[in-house]
């Protein structure tokens, strides 16, 4: 039976690599790029996405009148977020001198703070990195320990309750670089520009069946 996965467009983020990385590894699905609360309500998987700052990412969902509908597909259906789709989950960011987002896990989104200590570090952390799974997860299905996904960010989750976390990545300390709970996965990481592993996890979500 195909099943619609919605990739969530609030005017934030390269949407079109994201959807194509999901066709790619699940072309039996129905994979659609959609700003509409209705095709968000009615798909079986949502898949929500996001680059730039994050007052911009928050308000983009308010002017697309998505949070309601988000909210319902968070505690719903399987649900990925992906970079600033991890961030604004969060009760609040730093960045942009603070900014309340959407309150769905409880913790704060930090900024790097440059090191003395490390002066080749820069900020952002960008490029390749290990990701260090905290635990079995069906997202994790095929993909090893350590395995290396790519990110671009100056700032970071961190969640209050520790048990949500689902691997860290070291860069100037370390630091949760993917989420999950019940139907909830999410990752700092770019699995759409990661490579083979990368389509794993984007292959294993959307097969996922959540209990």
């Amino acid at each position: 039976m195909t099943k619609t996965i919605a990739v969530v467009d609030y005017g934030m983020g390269n949407l079109h690599s994201v959807a194509r990385a999901v066709s790619q590894v699940a072309p039996q699905n129905n994979t659609i790029i959609t700003s509409t609360a209705a095709d968000i309500a009615a798909a079986d998987r949502v898949v929500f996405p996001g680059q730039g700052a994050a007052r911009q990412c928050v308000q983009g969902v308010k002017d697309h009148h998505l949070q309601e509908v988000l909210i319902d597909a968070f505690n719903n259906k399987p649900f990925l977020g992906i970079c600033m789709g991890l961030q604004i989950l969060f009760d609040h960011s730093d960045e942009n001198n603070g900014v309340d987002c959407l309150g769905l896990i409880a913790g704060g989104v930090n900024g790097f703070q440059r090191s003395a200590l490390e002066p080749d570090k820069k900020v952002p952390h960008m490029g390749w990195n290990e990701v260090q799974q905290s635990g079995s997860h069906p997202l994790w299905q095929g993909i090893d320990d350590g395995a290396r996904f790519y990110f671009v960010h100056s700032y970071f989750v961190a969640p209050t309750d520790a048990s949500w976390t689902a691997a860290t990545t070291d860069y100037l300390g370390s630091f949760t670089s993917a989420v999950a709970r019940d139907n909830v996965f999410a990752t700092q990481f770019h699995p759409e520009k990661s490579a083979t592993d990368g389509l794993q996890l984007l292959k294993n979500f959307s097969e996922w069946k959540v209990n």
